[in-house]
């Protein structure tokens, strides 16, 4: 709110999620509805929460049970096992999912937390990313959302085997298609799948799986957050919803027309799923992601019900990476292992050119930056530079002046850790 050039944003507190019992069926008015609301506008009425129930494509019912699996020794090592998973039927054929998984060594007495992992655009199963999230003490699975295998062994792992479903990424061409062949229907039930599969496992603590993406994978993450409420956390890197903004696939929407782009984002657009999320979020990315840029990006986590975190670095770079950002872990540890969590920002605001935020942090916060552009226009564009802001240990506040003609800011809080905890970025000049 806005008054006499003080501006606040008071962080909304976490808001618990309804359950939702999803069903095979398509209601495009009501998806319409859901995508275009925003945060301060979600307020469900009972006939409204069974229409979206009704309205998400995904039978959770079948979708809960774990699916059967076989060896796939082929791909495995000695630490991480490889194995096929059944899928959902594509073009009236079975289907199966490619995917690495791993379980830490224990006493046999305590349950472990585990890992779903959502792999990117041009990605597949990586079992270097199960493998790091193991030897932290998870279980943790990777599964291929496009129908391929991998073998580490070779320069292009990426071979589609005979039982696969649709290839990705994205879909666009698939639009005329029934819903339960498109690459999205696919790749979101995989994920779902490989949750029931790593929750069955007598060693994993049904109660605390998370799940983290990447690019579209990220994108598939908020999708998921939104229909599968089992997952304890849910961090996005990079991914979000309103691509038919100004994301990178405009040029796509653009070839497919307003009808079909129109039916598409209805159908696959987070948007329409994440007023759905009601477990805490962490947000990762960059200032300047080619892919998905920050406005979008805010549209997105002020959907979700949950309480959510940012780390936004200025011009971090977008790749797979194996998605080993630090304050993913930080996050998981401290819901499942009594961890350190990550700081906390309660509120923050403006007073003319002043900008301050309050933040409480249980690990020591080393220092806070200023990050600003005076650029407008396009988002990947914007020059970014960052300076020292003001902390005061004590009140737990940090302010700075800002620099004359910014037109976007935000601050990044970062602990004795090194931790990077983000506050939203305001529009001053769009």
């Amino acid at each position: 709110m806005t008054r006499n050039n003080l501006t606040v944003i008071c962080l909304p507190p976490q808001t618990p999620r309804k359950s939702i019992m999803s069903k095979h069926l398509i209601l495009l008015a009501s998806l319409g509805l859901a995508a275009t609301a925003s945060a301060a506008d979600i307020t469900v009425s009972p006939s409204e929460a069974n229409a979206l129930t009704n309205s998400i494509p995904w039978d959770m019912k079948t979708l809960s049970v774990a699916p059967k699996m076989a060896d796939a020794s082929q791909y495995s090592s000695n630490d991480v096992k490889a194995i096929f998973y059944e899928g959902l039927p594509w073009k009236g054929k079975p289907t199966r999912v490619f995917a690495y998984y791993g379980i830490p060594t224990t006493d046999g007495k305590a349950k472990v937390p585990a890992m779903v992992l959502v792999h990117g655009g041009g990605g597949t199963a990586f079992a270097s990313w199960v493998r790091f999230w193991v030897s932290h003490g998870y279980a943790a699975i990777a599964m291929d959302t496009s129908g391929c295998t991998s073998n580490p062994n070779k320069r292009h792992p990426n071979k589609r085997h005979e039982d696969g479903g649709p290839a990705g990424w994205g879909g666009f061409d698939q639009i005329d298609q029934p819903i339960e062949d498109q690459w999205t229907y696919h790749a979101v039930a995989d994920v779902i799948l490989a949750n029931s599969l790593i929750r069955s496992f007598p060693q994993v603590d049904a109660d605390k799986v998370g799940i983290t993406g990447i690019s579209w994978g990220g994108y598939l993450t908020c999708i998921v957050a939104g229909v599968d409420s089992r997952f304890r956390c849910a961090v996005p890197v990079y991914g979000c919803g309103f691509l038919g903004d100004n994301s990178v696939w405009s040029v796509d929407f653009e070839k497919m027309g307003p009808e079909k782009t129109n039916k598409w984002l209805k159908l696959w657009d987070p948007s329409v799923y994440l007023s759905h999320a009601g477990m805490p979020m962490l947000w990762v990315t960059g200032s300047n992601d080619f892919a998905y840029p920050l406005d979008s990006l805010q549209k997105s986590y002020r959907l979700s019900r949950g309480s959510r975190t940012l780390g936004v670095r200025v011009r971090m770079g977008h790749g797979h990476g194996d998605s080993k950002e630090p304050e993913i872990l930080a996050m998981t540890e401290s819901l499942f292992m009594n961890g350190v969590p990550l700081a906390r920002i309660t509120k923050i605001g403006r007073d003319d050119r002043n900008a301050w935020a309050f933040a409480e942090s249980a690990a020591p916060i080393q220092k806070v930056e200023l990050n600003f552009t005076t650029d407008t226009g396009k988002w990947q564009d914007r020059k970014w530079q960052t300076m020292p802001a003001a902390w005061d240990a004590k009140t737990g506040k940090t302010s700075a002046a800002l620099p004359e003609a910014t037109a976007v800011y935000y601050f990044n809080f970062v602990d004795n850790r090194g931790f990077v905890v983000s506050s939203e970025h305001e529009v001053i000049k769009p």
